[in-house]
């Protein structure tokens, strides 16, 4: 017999961070280094599962992240996310950061990101997640293109598991005597 799956609501998972950016965070141009905010994203997004589902999970695809201005030295990043879609076990989650001058005020989006994970249960299983349900006008639009993103994300895995068969195990760097 199958059990009807609750539906929370995009908000029960939202998950609101700032991170103050300090030199030692900085790449070469004197920006917010990349692999810093998606750590950031990823923590985040990773909290936001754990609220929807209330099982822990896993990151399983990074599927996009799209830099859209850069982080200056001293300009806080508050990072936002909230899940956008849901498999049976897969949870899609939306992130975005606006950055801020704090000695002016202004913001600016500086970056949006989608990052599924897989929910599991204690025994390693996969755990079955809760429906979403959107409200705001913007959780209507993203959770709106959610089934087409879950396609592109089968297409990409899928060639992505032939990719994978091509490339060789052999270190380039070490000797083949």
């Amino acid at each position: 017999m199958n059990e009807k799956r609750p539906i929370k609501k995009c908000r029960e998972s939202l998950v609101i961070q700032t991170h103050v950016i300090f030199p030692n965070q900085l790449n070469n141009h004197g920006t917010l280094f990349g692999g810093e905010l998606m750590s950031m994203l990823d923590v985040a997004a990773s909290i936001a599962v754990t609220r929807h589902a209330r099982t822990q999970s896993v990151t399983a695809s990074t599927d996009s992240v799209d830099f859209l201005h850069p982080i200056q030295r001293n300009d806080a990043i508050t990072i936002e996310t909230y899940v956008s879609g849901v498999g049976s076990s897969s949870v899609e989650v939306f992130c975005k950061g606006i950055g801020e001058n704090l000695l002016t005020g202004e913001q600016y989006l500086a970056v949006t990101a989608f990052l599924t994970f897989v929910a599991f249960n204690e025994d390693k299983s996969k755990a079955i997640v809760p429906m979403i349900e959107p409200e705001t006008e913007e959780e209507h639009f993203v959770c709106s293109g959610f089934e087409e993103r879950k396609k592109n994300r089968f297409i990409k895995r899928e060639f992505n598991k032939q990719f994978a068969r091509k490339i060789t195990l052999t270190n380039s760097w070490m000797d083949e005597d």
